[in-house]
C-alpha cells in the first residue's frame, strides 16, 4: 500500500486491498503533461471483472457535514476537465469515476450505505458515479473557487455503490 496522508485514499486504497479488487495507486508527485498542459492526477487505476476498468479521483467528505447536512458532493471543474482528459489518454475500456469516501462521524450512519469499509477505528462509505454522469447534473456551486455540485436527491439517484462498478 502507498504511504498516503489522506485518510480518505488511505481507506479506499485499503478496501480495495482488502476486496481483492486489483488496482494501481497513482503517484501525485508525478505531475503528467498531456498535450502541453499540465493535467492534475487521479487517484487510482482499478480494473474491473465487467465494464469499463476506473479512473478514480477519491473525494472525501463527512457524514453528515456540518449542519447534519448529508451526501456533500462538490468537486472543482478543473477536477472533472482533467478527469476528462484522462479518459481520452486513457481510451475506449476506461471510464472516469468519482468515488465518495464518507467518514461516517456517527455510527448509525452505515445503514445509509452498501458499502461501508471500517479503517483506523473509524466507518467510510464508498459510492460512486461516472464522471461524464456527474457532470451532465451538476452546477455551479461557487464560481469563485470554480466548483460545481449535484443536488442532493438528483446525487442520491444517481450514485450507486462502489462494488458495483468492479
Amino acid at each position: 500500500m502507498a504511504n498516503r496522508k489522506v485518510i480518505y485514499e488511505a481507506s479506499f486504497e485499503d478496501y480495495l486491498r482488502s476486496a481483492g479488487i486489483p488496482y494501481v495507486a497513482v503517484d501525485e508527485a508525478k505531475k503528467a503533461i498531456f498535450a502541453g498542459v499540465q493535467l492534475k492526477s487521479f487517484d487510482f487505476v482499478v480494473y474491473a471483472k465487467a465494464g469499463p476498468n476506473l479512473l478514480v479521483d477519491v473525494k472525501g467528505r463527512q457524514f453528515p457535514y456540518r449542519g447534519g447536512r448529508r451526501w456533500e458532493n462538490w468537486t472543482t471543474r478543473e477536477d472533472l476537465e482533467c478527469l476528462a482528459r484522462w479518459e481520452e489518454v486513457f481510451g475506449s475500456g476506461f471510464a472516469g469515476l468519482l468515488v465518495f469516501c464518507y467518514h461516517l462521524t456517527q455510527v448509525q450512519e452505515a445503514a445509509k450505505f452498501e458499502v461501508v469499509h471500517h479503517f483506523r477505528g473509524e466507518y467510510y462509505g464508498l459510492v460512486g458515479v461516472y464522471r461524464s454522469v456527474y457532470a451532465d447534473a451538476c452546477r455551479t456551486r461557487s464560481p469563485a473557487w470554480g466548483t460545481v455540485s449535484v443536488p442532493t436527491a438528483e446525487f442520491r439517484r444517481l450514485v450507486r455503490p462502489f462494488a458495483s462498478f468492479v
